[in-house]
């Protein structure tokens, strides 16, 4: 009876269109629902720091060089994952991430917890030239980013994501453009004017081994090394069990 059904409903071209209609109203109200209620079933870590204007424009570069295509930034709640990635990843730990990039294909391996695993020299030569320190990867080069970093919308950009709720205030986004390159100069001024701003928690170093010049690669390689240390919450969670 049922196949008798679905037949004859094949054969009525607006009840087809209707049935689809309906399948995905549902479908999408289950997905959507949840969102109304986000605030209450999300909890954002206390000590979660938001992104330095330095490692934010690292961010924009990962984005815009596709990183996120071969890359996932979620670690999933499987032992064999935290055994090769660290904690699992916890929803809270992305509430400052506009977009998120969780993604969904791992071509290569996942870096929610890559911040600290390698020196920033081995980042990057591996940007620079991924078979000179992974004889097999499949990764392209992206020798470019050795080029100077534009630091003239880090403001604005601060600006926008502090309307969607990120903890970024008025000293912070007018001095953006300084604080990314003092991030980079770690015994100047602009390097303490930051830490004034943004805490302890965040690196402060030439990154590209070129202390001459802020580049690219030295705004790519400070995000990578803060993936996963913008909070405690996932280690002190799995140091209680995961309860």
């Amino acid at each position: 009876m049922p196949l008798k059904l679905h037949y004859n409903l094949e054969k009525l071209s607006m009840g087809l269109v209707a049935a689809i209609i309906v399948a995905a109203s549902i479908g999408g109200l289950v997905e959507i629902a949840p969102l109304f209620t986000i605030d209450e079933t999300v909890a954002v870590p206390e000590d979660l720091r938001p992104l330095t204007p330095l490692e934010l424009a690292g961010r924009e570069i990962y984005i815009r060089e596709g990183c996120y295509a071969c890359h996932s930034q979620m670690v999933r709640s499987l032992a064999d994952e935290i055994d090769r990635y660290g904690p699992y990843s916890l929803a809270g730990e992305s509430a400052y991430d506009h977009p998120m990039l969780w993604g969904s294909k791992r071509t290569g391996p996942d870096l929610a917890r890559l911040g600290g695993k390698y020196s920033d020299r081995w980042h990057v030569e591996h940007l620079t030239d991924p078979r000179a320190v992974v004889p097999a990867s499949i990764m392209p080069a992206y020798p470019w980013l050795m080029r100077p970093l534009e630091t003239g919308n880090l403001g604005p950009e601060l600006a926008a994501l502090a309307r969607l709720g990120v903890p970024y205030d008025a000293g912070m986004i007018t001095n953006a453009a300084t604080d990314a390159l003092g991030q980079s100069r770690p015994d100047s001024p602009g390097a303490e004017a930051a830490r004034d701003r943004y805490g302890e928690r965040f690196a402060a170093r030439d990154f590209d081994g070129n202390p001459t010049e802020l580049t690219e690669m030295d705004a790519l390689v400070a995000y990578l090394q803060s993936l996963g240390t913008q909070t405690r919450a996932p280690y002190d969670l799995l140091a209680r069990g995961g309860e």
